[in-house]
């Protein structure tokens, strides 16, 4: 991927913030639960830094937590549509490359689906000027779960159709393709090619049962759908569907996910 295509599909978001809002996968409980036992402290009453944030919907669920949240966002769409859903939870412009932030101000820095637009060589030395002593530096990512076979195939025809030979992963679509290697420690190796951090990596295994339509939704609120333009993602839907109703009949499609999580501490 260019740098010019990896910039257009960071900003392709802003102009789909409601669709991305109404329609993309929440995170379980567990995952948090996840979080707290790794980081050894609790979210309820820490002060949380939540880079990336998009519409909230991470923001929302660490705010629920008990967490002293506050979002930082560089895209001024999915900003807008943020503070018209969470207008309690404080929101600032910013991104992890330079964090808009104080030394020394947060107990997490917390990355949901986000990592991947930073440059790790500036966002891991902005995240650790951020947090305490103790602090944590969290990532997840919601990745499609491959061993289920419904799934593995639609993410080889998305790859097929939307990924050049050196751009097809099919778990998860807006992932740099780098990010998305198998194996144990492959994703904390490429989250910090430099090794200064020692990543713990967990897995959350989840689900919801949603609508055909919510799924196409989901998934064209993806960067590489986006990008690629509404008749481009609509002929692939309409190709898609009777595919699916195959699988599932009765129209409610179960998407399986696992969430990556990647927990770091600061010395």
């Amino acid at each position: 991927m260019t740098v010019s295509s990896h910039t257009a599909r960071a900003h392709s978001f802003n102009a789909a913030a409601a669709q991305y809002a109404a329609n993309r996968p929440s995170y379980p409980p567990a995952l948090f639960d996840t979080i707290e036992e790794v980081a050894g402290r609790s979210l309820a009453g820490a002060r949380v830094v939540d880079v990336g944030a998009g519409t909230g919907i991470a923001t929302a669920l660490l705010h629920a937590r008990g967490a002293d949240v506050i979002a930082v966002e560089p895209g001024d769409g999915m900003a807008a549509q943020f503070r018209r859903s969470h207008p309690g939870i404080p929101i600032v412009k910013g991104n992890g490359n330079t964090l808009p932030l104080a030394a020394a101000c947060a107990d997490f820095v917390t990355y949901a689906q986000a990592w991947h637009w930073t440059d790790p060589a500036l966002a891991i030395p902005e995240a650790l000027r951020v947090l305490r002593p103790g602090g944590a530096l969290t990532l997840w990512w919601n990745t499609y779960a491959l061993d289920v076979p419904w799934i593995a195939a639609q993410s080889e025809r998305i790859g097929r159709e939307f990924y050049d030979r050196t751009d097809r992963t099919g778990r998860e679509a807006d992932t740099h393709p780098a990010v998305e290697v198998n194996g144990s420690g492959a994703r904390a190796v490429l989250a910090d090619p430099t090794g200064r951090l020692d990543f713990a990596r967990r897995q959350v295994r989840w689900s919801r049962r949603v609508p055909v339509d919510t799924h196409f939704a989901n998934l064209g609120s993806h960067s590489m759908f986006l990008v690629a333009g509404e008749e481009r993602a609509a002929a692939f839907f309409t190709e898609e569907r009777p595919r699916l109703l195959e699988v599932f009949p009765d129209g409610i499609v179960e998407e399986t996910y696992e969430v990556e999580l990647l927990v770091a501490t600061n010395p």
